[in-house]
């Protein structure tokens, strides 16, 4: 497969909508699952938008919203079923702090990333294929949909951000798990020759691949950011100077605590989704505003 295109997805004219899903974990993806299905409950549907931009969590929720086999209630309900067959990984503080030691010693964003993706290739974890099973049975659908979904993920050797979508030429679930492939925690994936890492080590959320749209939201489950990873709040602040109507949506407080401490542990999914949609009400109006400009 040839996976091709630069480091940003093609931009339309100011219009449109856009929904961003950032990273965030098993909780994330729980968290935005809840919103999710409370913000149509309350009458704003996000599943109609003309964009989908998932990172990392995000891109599993975007794959499996823009497939057209799962209404908001669906989808939110997958995420209550009883995780005892999915085993729990941890992002620990030692890997934690390889990251800040990368961040300390890199000059740039993409030294960074190049310093992360080299401990990713170098560390001993779970096979590939393995692990693209895993994320292959929490898709709905394995082929790109009709609507445009954009996958982001990091060129492990490179450092630079790759945005798959339909036209990339890469498969919908190895675009996936390339997404989600957390360094020093699961393997990078091999797309045309080329090894990817979690699109998170760019940004939390990637928002700025939303450039170009009108009416855009964000929901984050990472709300912080650093000098070379900049954060969601960041990047929604620049696409409304370029003149888009923006909601951001982040964990609230009792969201926070659901996460735990571990956003890995697929036995918290459940509370994060029940947190997600006990928030969401709290966010209909503004999404409602936004989404209608």
């Amino acid at each position: 497969m040839t996976a091709t295109g630069g480091g940003t997805a093609k931009e339309t004219a100011l219009g449109g909508t856009a929904l961003v899903l950032g990273g965030g974990g098993l909780t994330g993806v729980g968290w935005e699952c809840g919103i999710l299905h409370g913000l149509a409950e309350a009458g704003v549907n996000l599943f109609d938008a003309d964009l989908v931009v998932g990172t990392s969590a995000g891109s599993v929720v975007g794959a499996q919203l823009t497939s057209g086999l799962l209404d908001p209630r669906e989808l939110y309900e997958r995420q209550l079923v009883d995780p005892a067959q999915e085993a729990a990984a941890r992002l620990g503080t030692g890997t934690l702090a390889r990251y800040a030691l990368a961040m300390l010693g890199s000059r740039s964003a993409t030294a960074y990333r190049r310093r992360v993706g080299a401990l990713a290739l170098a560390a001993a974890t779970e096979d590939e294929a393995a692990r693209r099973t895993v994320l292959a049975a929490r898709l709905r659908s394995h082929e790109w949909p009709r609507r445009r979904l954009v996958v982001s993920a990091v060129d492990a050797l490179t450092g630079e951000l790759k945005a798959f979508e339909r036209d990339s030429g890469a498969g919908l679930v190895d675009a996936v798990t390339a997404s989600c492939a957390v360094p020093l925690v699961w393997p990078p994936v091999t797309i045309d020759g080329r090894r990817y890492i979690d699109g998170g080590i760019r940004s939390s959320a990637n928002a700025d691949l939303a450039a170009g749209y009108r009416r855009i939201v964000v929901l984050a489950p990472i709300s912080l950011g650093s000098r070379m990873v900049p954060s969601a709040r960041a990047q929604a602040a620049a696409l409304r100077r370029a003149g888009a109507e923006v909601a951001l949506i982040h964990p609230s407080p009792e969201a926070r605590k659901a996460f735990g401490r571990n956003v890995l542990d697929p036995a918290r999914r459940a509370p994060a989704a029940r947190a997600g949609l006990a928030q969401a009400a709290a966010h209909a109006d503004e999404v409602a505003r936004v989404w209608a400009a």
